[in-house]
């Protein structure tokens, strides 16, 4: 398709009538690769469907549908921080909710290393270290940014 960027003022992406009209046509499929999560029921949807583009990716950025992953994944983002807002955690707090989440003992996370360094980072007298971290991100499925400490964020950021 040849390129029908054009700057017109308006909000329609520069398409002409014909491909707005096919855009139309296909707009009940586009919704299901890329819906409005407005509800409950959308956000599941939209869940199910960013599992799926997942495991077809599998993390290989030159894939054809990594662009829809990554743009899913952004829509699906910005849902979860608008309806399902996370306090600023710890690291520690967050260790301990996962442990307590996933009925683990101070032994049960040979990630960190052995009960005791485990027990030394929950009391605080030992920071995680990047290997744990990311090893931790792993198990548990979640971002290794979560266990950096708000103000080092700031100051990486910085």
């Amino acid at each position: 398709m040849p390129n029908t960027m054009k700057k017109t003022g308006k909000n329609d992406w520069g398409l002409n009538p014909s491909e707005l009209e096919a855009a139309r046509k296909a707009s009940p499929l586009i919704q299901k690769i890329l819906p409005v999560i407005k509800t409950e029921q959308d956000y599941e949807a939209a869940i199910m469907t960013l599992d799926l583009l997942m495991l077809e990716v599998r993390g290989q950025q030159q894939h054809d549908l990594a662009p829809y992953l990554h743009i899913l994944g952004t829509l699906v983002n910005e849902y979860e921080k608008a309806h399902f807002p996370i306090e600023d955690v710890s690291p520690i707090e967050l260790l301990k909710y996962l442990m307590e989440e996933h009925d683990l003992t101070q032994s049960e996370l040979p990630e960190i290393g052995n009960q005791a360094k485990v027990s030394e980072i929950l009391r605080g007298k030992r920071s995680l270290n990047t290997r744990q971290i990311q090893a931790l991100s792993n198990r548990f499925n979640v971002s290794p940014a979560l266990f950096f400490p708000k103000s080092n964020q700031l100051e990486a950021a910085g």
